[in-house]
């Protein structure tokens, strides 16, 4: 990996000043003092992002670099928006202790769709250019060797990754270890003057200062960001674990699942996802209702935002059962734990302990743990709850 060294600090005061103003949540900007200069010499600065389609939908944490981006694009630069249609296929090993399972093109292509809709949701559509790395890196063998020429074994080894897993005695295919010098590459054939993600993508990003000095091209400058922990407070924000907030959850969902985050964890989300602090003058339960209605407002509208609101107090300060409730039809002779499973999309084990542990109520009103079957009759029209925040009206049909 190449040095990252100092830049010469002979630059102007307004450059200085926006530098500290583009870098002020960023956990490392590289090399020391090189954005400033860039801020100095050059504008608009081509900020680059890349993305490889793996999931159809973003999280807030997602958000955090993508909030960073439109930070620049509000000071006069361009993004540039790299859809790794083509990356996509290998997999980024960032974090990884085994290798990514292949995506076929059709996913990757609704992945990619679903992404940029959602990403326009902050980031200005006129001023981002959308490229897709297929568009450089479908390239012919002879195009292939040289750029794998630009580096060496040694050099893709170095990530932390890697070397956990070779101390594991783990697996590492060639198709990963050509992973930094296709996504350095982009860098290259987007002449990026900057690139921004996240803490864990460190390597990457400064492997495209690698790529680009092998190519005699002025280097870009690199920006970390934080990683978004998740609703717990304490582990990273994932689908996978269940530890998220999806931009396109429903807005009363969003809300609920933002009055969750521990007291601890306000000021990094205000300042990630809000680039504020946290109001001072009111307590912790009002600063997470501010920031539910902010981000609710920004992902669905502002009455989306008081209605969500209002679907939190009905349900956790009034303990009211909410207004629009999903019907669930039953028939005959219900079997209680087979029914919630088909309803609320658990096993029959789980409903067999929600029920013993009174957490299902009829009506507002625990169920006991015995009998588990009713006519259909005896629960006709009621509103079945599950824990807190799930329900569903049973209705009997012929």
């Amino acid at each position: 990996m190449s040095n990252v060294t100092q830049e010469p600090a002979e630059t102007s005061e307004e450059a200085l000043h926006q530098a500290a103003a583009l870098t002020s949540t960023a956990v490392e900007a590289l090399p020391g003092g090189r954005l400033a200069s860039q801020l100095d010499g050059q504008a608009p600065l081509r900020i680059k992002l890349g993305i490889d389609p793996t999931a159809p939908d973003i999280h807030l944490g997602h958000t955090v670099v993508i909030n960073k981006l439109r930070e620049f694009q509000d000071a006069g630069h361009q993004v540039v928006l790299i859809i790794g249609d083509f990356t996509a296929r290998i997999g980024d090993p960032s974090g990884r202790s085994d290798q990514r399972p292949m995506l076929d093109p059709e996913r990757i292509d609704a992945n990619a769709a679903t992404f940029m809709e959602q990403a326009f949701k902050i980031l200005d559509r006129e001023r981002t250019e959308v490229r897709f790395n297929s568009e450089w890196l479908r390239m012919g063998s002879d195009q292939l060797f040289g750029l794998m020429s630009k580096a060496t074994v040694a050099q893709l080894l170095e990530r932390d990754d890697f070397q956990k897993r070779m101390a594991a005695s783990d697996p590492i295919s060639a198709l990963e270890l050509m992973y930094p010098l296709l996504q350095g590459y982009d860098s290259v054939a987007m002449e990026a003057d900057v690139e921004v993600g996240g803490t864990d993508q460190k390597f990457n990003l400064l492997f495209g200062r690698d790529m680009q000095s092998a190519f005699g091209r002025p280097q870009q400058s690199v920006l970390t960001m934080p990683i978004l922990p998740g609703i717990d407070g304490v582990k990273k924000m994932s689908k996978s674990t269940g530890n998220y907030i999806g931009v396109t959850d429903p807005p009363e969902e969003m809300f609920g699942k933002l009055m969750r985050v521990p007291d601890a964890n306000l000021q990094e989300y205000w300042n990630l996802l809000l680039s504020e602090d946290p109001p001072a003058e009111v307590g912790p339960n009002e600063a997470k209702r501010e920031l539910g209605r902010r981000l609710v407002a920004r992902f669905h509208g502002p009455e989306a935002s008081g209605a969500a609101e209002e679907h939190f107090n009905r349900l956790f300060v009034r303990h009211e059962v909410p207004e629009d409730v999903a019907e669930f039809e039953i028939t005959g002779e219900v079997h209680l734990p087979a029914a919630l499973a088909d309803a609320f999309g658990i096993s029959r084990s789980e409903a067999r302990r929600v029920i013993g542990q009174g957490g299902v109520r009829k009506d507002g009103e625990p169920l006991p743990a015995e009998p588990l079957d009713y006519p259909a009759s005896a629960l006709d029209g009621a509103v079945i709850q599950v824990g807190k925040r799930r329900f569903k009206r049973f209705v009997e049909v012929a």
